[in-house]
């Protein structure tokens, strides 16, 4: 465990995500293009995205139960396959429902690859590893977003729209040839930790799996700290940054970019921290989702236009919302045995993506609302108006917090019926400090005890 071919396995399975990242948002720069090629209006360009995000968290709990039924690597491969499949389609379609066919096989693709990667890392590395792994595969994962706005970007605006999608197609059958000539479930010798179950005995293990409070803490912890930052970068950052706060395209593409970056900052940082604290990880998930709920409320308050330091704040700390996310799968991973962690992690992943898309939906649907209604004058994305069908986030995190909290207890209950006591923060806290001050005092003592005679 942990030589070369583990670390090889890991590359391999993070090159994958990578890849099924680049196809998920490739289309998302070339919006001006498919209005063009498919002559369709901007309610019809926003199906492609919503439509993918459904098939992709409608998989979840299915593609989970398959992988420990088959194992990550037959899944890695064949979600490859479907998001070559849904390339071609798109390089080849002219009209909106076949351009949709394309986008719901790339969606189906990607459900099933980041959770089959997640599945490798305990297979092939000690437990102790494993946060700060996921939380690098996450946030590696991301690059793949530079690929679609540049190098793909490229291709789209120089060779034309069939080319571009071609060179996609040709990302994920590399993943393909990788997962099925290099690609390995666990190290040889290592029992496999797939069971070949039947309907009864996958629905029972989907009901285990719900029924472990602390799959329920990672469904709730992904649910509460993903989505702001999901919905920012998919949807209403671009209209909420240039149309209300006035912000300069290039700027605002700059604000996008940090999310990436600080992912691959801060996720390293995140996991070590959960490795080091693993009693404290929802501690952290909620404090994370208050500094969003703080952000959001300073900007959205801030009279007329927030000044961009505060737009840069605003990111920042969403952007840790990615990061955070990943503290869901650990919870997944530390509360199943092995051969339920896939459909843990699936039910998990449901979570942020379920609302992320509800947040979405009711967003437009106030704005709709209030232009309609006459409060917008007009003007479909005001300032005002984003003001109050942003505070739908509110809501949205209340819920998540207030789940997490719940579910938290319901789990310091279990572990309390193992012989497990997690004491109260300040307790914790103070325990800390007074452990600290001893050791300095028991270092002054033996230092004292160590000198010679003074003069």
């Amino acid at each position: 465990m942990e030589n070369k071919r583990a670390w090889l396995i890991w590359g391999i399975g993070v090159t994958a995500y990578l890849i099924a990242i680049t196809q998920r948002t490739s289309f998302g720069v070339a919006g001006l293009d498919a209005t063009v090629r498919f002559h369709a209006t901007a309610s019809a360009l926003s199906a492609f995205t919503v439509l993918q995000l459904l098939v992709y968290a409608a998989l979840q709990i299915p593609v989970g139960v398959l992988v420990d039924r088959f194992g990550p690597r037959l899944m890695i491969a064949a979600g490859a396959v479907l998001m070559c499949l849904g390339q071609l389609q798109l390089a080849a379609a002219t009209t909106v429902p076949a351009g949709l066919v394309g986008r719901v096989l790339v969606g189906a693709g990607d459900a099933m690859t980041f959770i089959a990667v997640l599945r490798l890392l305990p297979a092939w590395f000690s437990p102790r590893r494993v946060p700060l792994l996921t939380q690098l595969t996450g946030q590696l994962g991301q690059f793949g977003q530079l690929i679609s706005v540049i190098p793909f970007a490229l291709v789209l605006h120089t060779a034309g729209w069939a080319p571009a999608f071609l060179s996609a197609a040709g990302l994920s059958l590399l993943a393909f040839v990788l997962a099925v000539t290099v690609l390995r479930n666990q190290p040889e010798g290592t029992p496999a930790a797939v069971q070949r179950k039947g309907l009864r005995a996958t629905g029972t293990a989907v009901a285990r799996a719900w029924t472990q409070p602390g799959t329920r803490l990672g469904l709730w912890s992904h649910f509460t700290t993903q989505f702001s930052g999901t919905v920012f970068t998919l949807t209403w950052g671009y209209p909420f940054l240039l149309s209300a706060q006035g912000v300069e395209p290039t700027v605002a593409s700059v604000l996008m970019s940090l999310f990436v970056l600080v992912g691959i900052v801060c996720g390293p940082l995140l996991g070590g921290w959960v490795s080091r604290h693993p009693l404290r990880r929802s501690t952290m998930v909620v404090l994370i989702a208050v500094l969003i709920a703080v952000a959001w409320s300073v900007v959205l308050l801030w009279p007329g236009r927030a000044p961009l330091p505060l737009l840069v704040i605003l990111v920042l700390v969403m952007a840790l919302g990615g990061p955070a996310s990943m503290i869901g799968f650990d919870f997944a991973r530390t509360f199943n045995p092995a051969h339920r962690m896939g459909t843990a992690t699936g039910i998990v992943n449901v979570g942020g993506f379920c609302a992320a898309l509800m947040t979405m939906y009711a967003v437009g649907l106030v704005l709709d609302v209030l232009n309609n209604s006459g409060f917008s004058s007009g003007e479909l994305y005001a300032l005002d108006s984003f003001r109050i069908a942003l505070s739908v986030q509110f809501l949205v995190l209340a819920v998540g917090v207030t789940a997490v909290v719940i579910s938290r207890r319901e789990v310091r209950r279990e572990m309390a019926a193992d012989g497990i006591v997690v004491p109260p923060l300040r307790v914790a806290l103070a325990d800390r400090r007074r452990r600290r001050e001893q050791y300095r005092a028991e270092t002054r003592n033996r230092g004292n005890s160590g000198r010679g005679p003074q003069e």
